[in-house]
C-alpha cells in the first residue's frame, strides 16, 4: 500500500492504540490549595490563575495526546509489523542507495526519530546530504500479534529492504541496533553500511540497569508480566519499569513545570516529550521473552549462537563499514556494550568508526548536542562509504 500522509494517524491506529489510562490511579500531585487565593485580591488572583494554568498543564503532560511526526512523509509500504515511512527529498533519485533508520521497538513510538522541527534525526540526516531516508514505524502489538517473534520482524525488515531496491544503509537505534546487526549477519550483501547507535551488542558488558535486571530477575518474572498482559508486553508496564530506575524525576518534572509555567517554549518542549513518552506501544510476548532470554540473559548474538531465519548468526559475517555511536552518560546501554561490537565484527578495523556522544540514552537520538555535533558526522561517513562491486552488480543478495 502506498499512501501520502503528513502527520496523520496510522491506518490501524484505532486497533493498536493502548487503552486509556485510569486517571483515578494516576492523579496529578496537587500541592497548592487554591480556594484561599480567591480572597487575596489582585496578587492572589494572579497566583490563582498561575496555579490553575499549572493544573491544566500538569493534566496535559500526565495524559497527553499521541505524538506526531514533525516532518512530511508518506507511507511507502505497510507490513504486519510496521509502516515504512519515506521522508526522502523530492529530488532523490531511485539509484541512490537509501538509508533505513530502524527505530527502537522497546515500548515507545518511532516518532523519536523525527521528534520535533529543529530536533529531528531524520531532518539532520537529510540536511547532511542523505537524500533517501526511511523509518520503520513499528505497530503497537495487538492480541493477534502476540506470537510474533524476532524472525517475523527480521523478515519484515527484509521486505522493507527489498521494497527500496534490495540494499540499504541501516541505522539501528537501541533495540533497532541489535536487530540491524542480526539482519546484516544474515544478509551481509544487502547492507551497504551499518550504524549502531546506543545498541546493546555485548549485553554482558558494563553494569547498566537493564543488564542487572536481566541477570537478577528470574525468567518466570518476565513470563508473568506477559501472562498478565494476555500474551503481550504492555507498554505501560515497560514505562513503569523505566520510571522506577529514576523515581525522583517523576516528581521533579511537576516542580519544574510549576517553576516555568509562564515560559511558553519550555511548556511546548515538555508537551512534546510527554506526548512521546506517555503514549507507549505494546510488544508481542514472544518477541519480548525471546529478547530477554536469548539476548540479555544468554548474550547469544555476541557469542555467535543466535539462530535467525534458519541460520546461526555470526557477527564475523558482517564486513561492511560500521559506525559505533554511544552516549557518555547512557545508563540504559552503557557505551562499552556498543563499542565491544568491534571485537566480534568481521569488518576491518580501518572501516570501523567510533564516537562517544554527550548525554544519555534518549538524548543520543534526539538531543540537541548529538544532533548538532555527532549525527552530521554520521551522515558524512555514510556518504563516503564505498559500495562493494558485488552489490552494484546485484550478486549474492540472499
Amino acid at each position: 500500500m502506498t499512501t501520502d500522509t503528513e502527520n496523520q494517524p496510522k491506518s490501524n491506529e484505532t486497533a493498536i492504540r493502548p487503552a486509556p489510562k485510569n486517571r483515578q490511579e494516576h492523579s496529578v500531585p496537587c500541592l497548592w490549595p487554591l480556594a484561599a487565593a480567591i480572597e487575596m485580591e489582585e496578587a492572589g488572583l494572579r497566583w490563582y490563575q498561575d496555579n490553575l494554568r499549572y493544573l491544566l498543564e500538569a493534566e496535559l503532560i500526565t495524559f497527553p495526546p499521541p505524538p506526531e511526526w514533525a516532518s512530511h512523509n508518506r507511507i511507502a509500504l505497510e507490513l504486519d509489523t510496521m509502516l515504512l515511512r519515506d521522508f526522502s527529498a523530492p529530488q532523490a533519485g531511485k539509484a541512490t542507495v537509501p538509508v533505513i533508520v530502524h527505530a527502537p521497538y522497546a515500548g515507545h513510538s518511532a516518532t523519536i526519530t523525527d521528534y520535533a522541527r529543529g530536533q529531528s534525526l531524520v531532518e539532520t540526516l537529510l540536511a547532511g546530504g542523505l537524500e533517501r531516508v526511511l523509518v520503520t514505524d513499528w505497530k503497537s502489538a495487538t492480541p493477534e500479534m502476540k506470537d510474533f517473534g524476532i524472525d517475523k520482524y527480521l523478515a519484515d525488515l527484509d521486505k522493507a529492504v527489498e521494497h527500496v531496491g534490495g540494499r540499504a544503509h541501516l541505522i539501528g537505534l537501541c533495540q533497532g541496533g541489535w536487530m540491524c546487526a542480526m539482519y546484516a549477519a544474515r544478509f551481509p550483501l544487502r547492507v551497504c553500511s551499518l550504524v549502531l547507535a546506543g545498541a546493546p551488542i555485548d549485553t554482558d558488558a558494563g553494569t547498566g540497569a537493564v543488564r542487572q535486571m536481566a541477570h537478577t530477575l528470574p525468567m518466570s518474572f518476565f513470563k508473568g508480566l506477559v501472562s498478565i498482559g494476555g500474551g503481550l508486553m504492555h507498554g505501560q508496564v515497560m514505562i513503569a519499569g523505566w520510571k522506577s530506575m529514576h523515581p525522583e524525576k517523576q516528581w521533579e518534572k511537576y516542580i519544574d513545570l510549576y517553576q516555568h509555567i509562564e515560559d511558553k517554549n519550555y511548556i511546548e518542549r515538555v508537551e512534546t516529550f510527554e506526548s512521546w513518552y506517555e503514549n507507549p506501544i505494546n510488544l508481542p510476548g514472544a518477541f519480548y521473552l525471546q529478547s530477554v532470554q536469548q539476548l540479555f540473559k544468554e548474550n547469544r548474538l555476541a557469542h555467535g549462537e543466535f539462530v535467525a531465519l534458519g541460520k546461526q548468526l555470526s557477527l564475523k559475517d558482517i564486513t561492511c563499514p560500521v559506525f559505533l555511536l554511544a552516549g557518555d552518560a547512557d545508563d540504559i546501554t552503557p557505551a562499552v556494550q556498543v563499542f565491544r561490537a568491534e571485537r566480534f565484527l568481521g569488518t576491518r578495523k580501518d572501516r570501523i568508526a567510533k564516537m562517544l556522544a554527550p548525554g544519555g540514552h534518549i538524548g543520543l537520538f534526539m538531543g540537541t548536542k548529538p544532533l548538532r555535533v555527532c549525527w552530521p558526522e554520521v551522515a558524512r561517513w555514510i556518504r563516503a562509504v564505498e559500495v562493494p562491486m558485488e552489490l552494484v552488480m546485484g550478486e549474492g543478495a540472499s
